[in-house]
């Protein structure tokens, strides 16, 4: 009987098995996709070859006790390059000081606002983007827990913007989990504190017998968190990209779950803080949790493809990089829209005299929102004081461009009746 590595070492001058398997790997089949494709070779001789390829070219990325590999796809290399170049070459995304602070400030909130509303959503808060998105710009108090978490952390990235100077300590990682989770755990005690038993695992929670991962014991947590915080602050050693390093603080917080709930919120915060801290300024418009929202399924199994296949993560690394590509698109159409709208306001602005280029901005919103709007809102939108909103309003409205009435306590302005 011919033994298996006999098949293995004659299936490899097979010239249509070698072609299989650079086709296989450059779309980075896991082995539960690969043993439903129809192949003309045994497909656990295919997946050796498959595997023995990837090793010979793999990356490794030693944290502790732990060895991780990865590949760099060609898909992977495309959309590194297209990052590092800025926003492709495609739109004219307003670089800094391409475009004044005020506008690009604006952009940046409500980008803030999409990443703490989607990182949100995929942990469970329930509510309409809609809704989240008034809260937080109009500044209301959050009714239940769901709009506490989006609130949490839409804080948490802005503090994450003050931070990106600094280098990561456990301290930081326990501060920003105690904004990410204020007032919205069972036990507020937790906020900030590493857990203290093996109790918490990653499972499905509609099977409750059903465990994805048994994360490190609690006792290691300290001094994995200081490996993954020297990981991050150093350069010394081969060179890793740095959304690659961003990346890979993302799963290890994951997969260390240093806390009982919060986790994910926090390693997807962290992943911002990483490349905002070496100048990838484009983050600061990229929602990228929206695109990972709206595939959850996708975002789970790239976890579980590369804790299972020997720590591999090149699965979690192919499925981020994608993301951030449609993310990118996303940010390209979202500039297109916003300089449509600079076209449409500087039309307001000259066709109404005596009135500034932001009160042409202000009144396009206020139309553009079909609602009373408040001061507030219009002071955390345009990133003014509250004096300078409350004037621009009223001159607004004096001048008839805007109506105002009373809502309780509030005044609000709204397009004015015909």
């Amino acid at each position: 009987m011919e033994e298996k590595s006999d098949i293995i070492i004659s299936a490899s001058t097979d010239e249509k098995v070698t072609e299989l398997v650079k086709k296989f790997n450059a779309a980075y089949l896991h082995w539960d996709e690969l043993r439903h494709r129809d192949v003309p070779v045994d497909h656990e001789v295919l997946w050796a070859l498959m595997k023995l390829s990837r090793r010979n070219s793999a990356k490794k990325i030693v944290l502790g006790d732990w060895t991780f590999q990865y590949n760099i796809t060609s898909d992977v290399l495309r959309i590194i390059h297209i990052l590092d170049s800025g926003a492709g070459g495609t739109v004219e995304v307003p670089a800094p000081g391409l475009m004044d602070d005020r506008r690009m400030e604006r952009y940046i909130v409500s980008s803030l606002m999409e990443e703490a509303i989607a990182s949100s959503q995929i942990e469970g808060a329930v509510t309409t983007t809609k809704i989240a998105k008034d809260m937080l710009k109009t500044q209301r108090s959050p009714r239940n827990v769901s709009e506490r978490m989006i609130l949490n952390s839409y804080v948490a990235m802005k503090r994450i913007k003050e931070l990106k100077s600094e280098e990561l300590t456990v301290e930081l990682i326990k501060e920003l989990h105690r904004i990410i989770t204020h007032d919205t755990l069972k036990s507020p005690e937790h906020e900030g504190r590493f857990r203290d038993d093996n109790e918490t695992v990653v499972g499905n929670p509609f099977e409750i017998e059903k465990v994805y991962h048994y994360p490190p014991d609690y006792r290691t947590i300290n001094a994995h968190l200081q490996e993954l915080c020297n990981f991050a602050n150093s350069n010394k050693g081969e060179f890793i990209h740095p959304l690659i390093k961003g990346i890979t603080i993302h799963f290890m917080i994951g997969f260390i779950h240093p806390f009982v709930d919060g986790n994910g919120r926090l390693a997807r915060a962290l992943f911002y803080w990483y490349a905002l801290k070496n100048d990838y300024w484009l983050f600061e418009y990229m929602a990228i949790s929206r695109t990972i929202k709206e595939s959850k399924g996708r975002y789970g199994r790239a976890y579980l493809y590369t804790e299972s296949d020997d720590n591999d993560l090149t699965y979690f690394l192919n499925y981020n990089f994608q993301c951030m590509e449609k993310a990118l698109q996303d940010v390209k159409e979202y500039i297109r829209q916003k300089q449509q709208e600079q076209r449409d306001a500087f039309q307001i602005t000259a066709s109404i005299p005596n009135i500034s280029s932001r009160q042409a901005d202000i009144l396009k919103y206020v139309i553009k929102s079909g609602r009373g709007v408040s001061i507030k809102e219009i002071s955390t939108m345009f990133g003014v004081v509250y004096q300078t909103a409350r004037t621009d309003l009223l001159d607004l409205y004096e001048k008839g461009h805007l109506s105002m009435f009373r809502d309780k306590r509030r005044m609000l302005f709204a397009a004015p009746s015909s």
